[in-house]
């Protein structure tokens, strides 16, 4: 597998990141065998590690540090929640123009972190298939900035709303998942991270990484008939 390469200098190298593709080995899929860490390695020759985390099913931009001292000051920047991050994502039902979530999210010992998560409505579509005991479901395609960067941030900010995220097996639902498997053959889950705009840690000045959707997100909407015209990001 050759990673797209989204952006690279003598310093940073941000790639596309397939979905279903674990950033670096965990305990949590020890049956893995393939990693992104590894393979952006193996494919440049030189030592890189991730600056951030996206979830193994998420697809989108992954940014990579080429040296201990850029990691430090690049993770330093997503701590102090000064990046800006865009995903897409297919959620259930219609959502609102635009909002926002606050509320606060559990960590793994029980504590409660502070959370905020914006978003916009891009487009709304009505199915004519039944799901559950109604006879059409809707979705809608959410444009989300998080603006702090807990642990499934995201995914358990849009089930709090219950505008579940699609495809997600662990904080989605479970009947519009399995009629997204059924009738598009879905295969992940449907959330990409579009863009990332940082400081560069060496030349100090804005960088924005952009990356076009992955194939298994862009052909389930064009099936259900949402307009990806705007989603065709070209690399930067």
């Amino acid at each position: 597998m050759t990673l797209p390469i989204l952006y690279q200098d003598e310093y940073l190298v941000a790639i596309n990141k397939p979905h279903n593709l674990l950033v670096h080995r965990s305990p949590i899929a020890a049956e893995e065998t393939v990693f992104a860490l590894q393979l952006l390695r193996d494919q440049l020759g030189v030592w890189v590690s991730p600056c951030h985390r996206i979830d193994r099913k998420t697809g989108g931009v992954l940014l990579f540090a080429l040296n201990k001292e850029v990691d430090k000051l690049v993770k330093q920047q997503f701590e102090q929640h000064t990046t800006r991050k865009k995903y897409w994502a297919l959620v259930r039902g219609y959502l609102p123009e635009e909002g926002f979530t606050d509320r606060p999210l559990a960590k793994d010992n029980g504590d409660m972190q502070d959370a905020l998560t914006r978003f916009k409505c891009l487009q709304q579509i009505e199915l004519p298939i039944e799901v559950s005991r109604y006879p059409t479901s809707r979705y809608s395609l959410a444009e989300i900035y998080p603006e702090t960067g807990r642990m499934h941030q995201i995914r358990r900010h849009f089930a709090q709303l219950r505008h579940y995220l699609i495809g997600d097996k662990t904080h989605g639902e479970c009947k519009h998942n399995k009629m997204f498997e059924q009738h598009f053959g879905l295969n992940t889950m449907l959330l990409h991270a579009a863009s990332l705009e940082i400081v560069h840690p060496v030349t100090n000045k804005p960088l924005l990484i952009e990356a076009p959707l992955q194939n298994e997100f862009l052909e389930i909407l064009q099936k259900i008939g949402i307009s990806t015209d705007d989603l065709l990001i070209e690399h930067q």
